[in-house]
């Protein structure tokens, strides 16, 4: 699909139609001249044309500048303009409606890659139009499009939620990752540095820079080298980089190191998920566990405590002191772990799972080849409650609970298998 950093369709002008005759007639100058109809039909082409030229090259610039304009309008006192990378994506699309919904102007930006799919990305940006958020159908690596969404709204706030998400994709394309969580991290800050005023910079690392041989709980103050995957190589680069711009540039940066995120509208490739369509399917689920018999157990934390934290995050961000990339001063530099603060085990979320859906499934349970030391993921939040207020307020059954709801509302049940999900 063509994105914004792509140059216009130039239509070269129509070459002039000289009708020519031998033997030419004399017409007297009273007399009115009426085109044949081939002459009417090849200038019906030529408007037709000039009309498809002006279309391409003028309207979709400045349609485009007009919704962007609108969406970022505020209508609070004191509201923030924010850009929202990611924005058609599952943290993205909560936090830019929530944002929208106090009175603050939010700006989307989405590449709308297949990661998992188009449709469900697509149906997020049906519900932010609805609710007054345009989302720009482009790349965050194209510096034309930043240059131009910057040049359009003077943001406040920069919240960037775009990243290549998932491990094992890693495998099979490494570059991906880089692209997406290095180079587009470095183009929007380059942006961001150069700005008038600077705005806020707010983005998301993820807990996986902790690796799975740290102590347990986590803490920020914690040493996170070296990271265990390529996606998490990426975020604790992003962290490496986000600090250099925070010193040199006077960006104002606050890292949220994310850790299992579900809910309504989450991403189709996450364990929950799977694990919802196995059921519902009567195939069997595959659960890990340690040689010593130790289940695994991990974080999960609801959609809207996220969008608590992460809208805390900006409101409490502080302002970036740099202009045209030059530092007056310093600027406050931030990490911040967002999790529950109570880890729940494998089994005991698929179980949850099956009382919801009133189904059974079989469980095929698999030892690896860990001790068990590193299974145990367990973060702590104070740090985040104490600078944030943020406090989780949705335990595991209420937040399971409308996940099933909403998956039986959007899939149906049964499930019909949809390639797109």
């Amino acid at each position: 699909m063509p994105t914004l950093e792509e140059e216009p369709l130039l239509l070269s002008s129509p070459s002039c139609i000289i009708l020519r005759s031998s033997n030419p007639i004399m017409i007297p100058a009273f007399r009115r001249r009426f085109p044949s109809a081939t002459t009417v039909f090849i200038w019906a082409l030529v408007l037709l044309a000039f009309t498809a030229s002006y279309i391409t090259l003028v309207d979709p610039g400045s349609s485009v500048e007009k919704n962007v304009r609108s969406s970022a309008h505020v209508t609070r006192a004191n509201g923030l303009s924010v850009l929202v990378t990611g924005a058609a994506g599952f943290i993205g699309s909560h936090v830019a409606i929530a944002l929208k919904n106090r009175g603050d102007g939010v700006v989307g930006v989405d590449n709308f890659d297949n990661y998992y799919g188009r449709s469900l990305k697509e149906t997020r940006r049906d519900l932010l139009e609805l609710n007054g958020v345009y989302i720009v159908d482009g790349d965050i690596n194209d510096s034309r499009l930043l240059s131009m969404l910057f040049d359009t709204v003077e943001f406040t706030h920069v919240m960037h939620l775009a990243a290549q998400v998932g491990v094992q994709y890693a495998v099979e394309n490494p570059y991906a990752y880089v692209r997406s969580n290095v180079a587009s991290l470095v183009t929007l800050l380059e942006q961001c540095k150069s700005a008038h005023p600077q705005p806020a910079f707010v983005w998301a690392s993820s807990g996986s820079v902790y690796g799975v041989h740290n102590k347990v709980p986590y803490s920020e103050t914690d040493r996170v080298d070296p990271p265990d995957t390529i996606y998490a190589s990426t975020k604790r680069t992003g962290e490496e980089i986000t600090h250099t711009y925070n010193r040199l540039h006077g960006l104002s940066i606050t890292g949220l190191r994310f850790f299992t995120v579900y809910g309504p509208w989450g991403r189709p490739d996450m364990a929950y998920f799977s694990f919802v369509r196995n059921i519902l399917q009567g195939e069997p689920i595959t659960i890990y566990r340690a040689k010593n018999r130790v289940d695994p157990a991990r974080e999960f934390i609801y959609i809207d405590d996220i969008v608590k934290g992460c809208v805390a995050s900006l409101d409490t961000s502080g302002k970036s002191t740099g202009s045209g990339g030059l530092k007056n001063g310093s600027a406050p530099y931030r990490i911040f772990n967002l999790g529950n603060g109570s880890p729940v085990t494998v089994p005991a979320l698929v179980a949850i799972l099956e009382e919801n859906l009133k189904m059974r499934v079989e469980k095929d349970v698999v030892d690896t080849c860990g001790d068990g030391d590193d299974s145990f993921a367990y973060v702590n939040i104070s740090l985040a409650e104490r600078e944030l207020g943020y406090k989780p307020t949705t335990d595991l059954q209420t937040g399971l609970r409308e996940f099933v709801k909403w998956y039986l509302w959007y899939y149906g049940k049964p499930l019909v298998e949809d390639s797109n999900v």
